[in-house]
């Protein structure tokens, strides 16, 4: 038998090579809308079956969406609603200029009524509690409703101007604006809507921002203060800050990242449940002027502090909770607040030096908190980040014995994984309350109180 050529190694890499991918970016597909998703979307299918999460629609739409990112044979495409053609009733003129297909992406709901929004945000909610911890609405202690924050509840067509802190970038002009969704491109825009007042009479739309890539702004709603923090391109020179209103300047480090006062107060002062926080730059404090208030009421509420407890207060912040703690343990209770960043860190125990019994650890919770040598609480709170607590975290919690646990979150999907971490670990959720802090928006606050599995048996 005559052997074969050998086939040269060029040949083989070419027949083992891959097919690039066709991308579909562009693409348009007429498709009827189905449910809400987690993200600020809905999902739909193509004719042949592919998922598409779509922008810029209602559930029950039948619109014309076009790809703007995915390519044949991926998992899922991403999709803008560019046309409808049958509208939702829940749907409204979006009253931003700058909502909609490739515009601004700070909000994802311009375009659905106040209440819509709100059943949207209770629909992702409930998915995700069933879909990652099996629990429905009344196995959680929920109602279903997603509550609108006190002065939030607006005819169709208003818009709420909540948002206290605005991070605005810069384009190649000079102009302020905002991110395009899922893009570095800049937006420029004259006026934000949801912005707070107090950040909108700063005036930072109206100014030349050149050589400057990003600007904070800050508008305290527990004081006059008011705050932009700059963040200028490399080797770029700080403008002189003349704006609309008096403002402290701080500066992002070109070298080392930090935050370095220009002049005025390196912090603005808040309030919530009677008493003032002080929170520097860089520290967390909730955006809309409402949210701290509503959410240390919830979960001193469903907590019931008693005198003597101890209590957690963890991802603790500027100090709260810690605080609203603090006042109701009394002298003869305690409370640790571990919190990572150091600028909060200082801050909060500038906001607690007036409890005795009260500290603050610096450091992450799942490194902190075991070395701490704490066996037992009677009470916790955790805030944590938008990944949440996380299976390691949970199961220590859950080892302390606390008569109830307060779980405070900004992301549904994060709550619910770590709900099933507590039920494993022995806890049920007692009540959940859910909360509109971030309207316009996909984002929701929830705050779960947990209890020993037994009580609720």
């Amino acid at each position: 038998m005559q052997a074969e050529p050998k086939k040269s190694q060029a040949g083989n890499a070419r027949e083992g090579a891959a097919e690039p991918a066709v991308s579909l970016i562009g693409k348009e597909y007429e498709v009827e809308v189905g449910p809400v998703a987690h993200g600020g979307h809905c999902i739909a299918r193509t004719a042949e079956g592919q998922v598409l999460f779509v922008r810029h629609t209602l559930p029950g739409e039948t619109v014309i969406a076009r790809v703007t990112e995915g390519e044949e044979g991926a998992r899922f495409l991403r999709a803008d609603a560019v046309s409808v053609l049958e509208p939702s009733k829940d749907r409204v003129e979006a009253p931003c200029p700058y909502a909609g297909p490739g515009r601004c992406g700070g909000c994802d709901w311009q375009h659905a009524k106040p209440g819509a929004q709100r059943r949207l945000k209770g629909e992702v909610i409930a998915e995700q509690l069933q879909r990652l911890a099996g629990l429905t609405p009344e196995e959680a202690g929920w109602d279903g409703t997603v509550m609108p924050a006190e002065g939030d509840k607006l005819p169709a067509g208003e818009v709420p101007s909540w948002r206290t802190r605005v991070q605005y970038a810069v384009d190649a002009d000079g102009n302020a604006g905002l991110r395009r969704h899922r893009s570095h491109e800049v937006e420029p825009i004259e006026h934000c809507m949801i912005a707070a007042e107090g950040v909108s009479e700063l005036g930072i739309e109206q100014r030349d921002w050149s050589g400057m890539a990003s600007i904070e702004a800050i508008a305290a709603s527990g004081s006059q203060d008011r705050q932009v923090i700059l963040a200028p391109k490399p080797g770029a020179r700080l403008p002189i800050v003349e704006l609309d209103k008096p403002v402290s300047v701080m500066r992002i480090g070109e070298k080392d990242g930090g935050t370095h006062r220009v002049h005025g107060r390196p912090f603005v002062r808040e309030r919530a449940d009677g008493r003032t926080y002080r929170v520097g730059s860089g520290g967390f404090w909730q955006v809309h002027p409402k949210a701290a208030e509503t959410l240390m009421l919830a979960v001193m509420q469903g907590l019931t502090p008693r005198k003597g407890d101890t209590a957690l207060d963890l991802y603790c912040g500027v100090g709260l909770f810690a605080g609203a703690l603090a006042d109701r343990v009394g002298e003869k209770g305690a409370v640790l607040g571990i919190e990572s960043g150091k600028r909060a860190v200082e801050d909060a125990r500038h906001n607690l030096a007036s409890f005795d019994r009260a500290r603050i650890e610096q450091g992450k919770v799942e490194s902190v908190l075991p070395r701490t040598g704490i066996t037992e609480a009677d009470l916790i709170v955790l805030d944590p980040p938008r990944a949440g607590a996380g299976k390691q975290t949970v199961k220590h919690l859950a080892g302390l014995g606390a008569r109830r646990i307060a779980y405070v979150a900004c992301d549904p999907a994060a709550l619910a994984r770590d709900l099933g971490y507590f039920r494993d670990g022995g806890y049920r959720v007692r009540t959940l309350r859910a909360f509109d802090l971030f309207p316009m928006t996909h984002h929701v606050e929830c705050v779960a109180i947990l209890e020993p599995a037994e009580k609720g048996s």
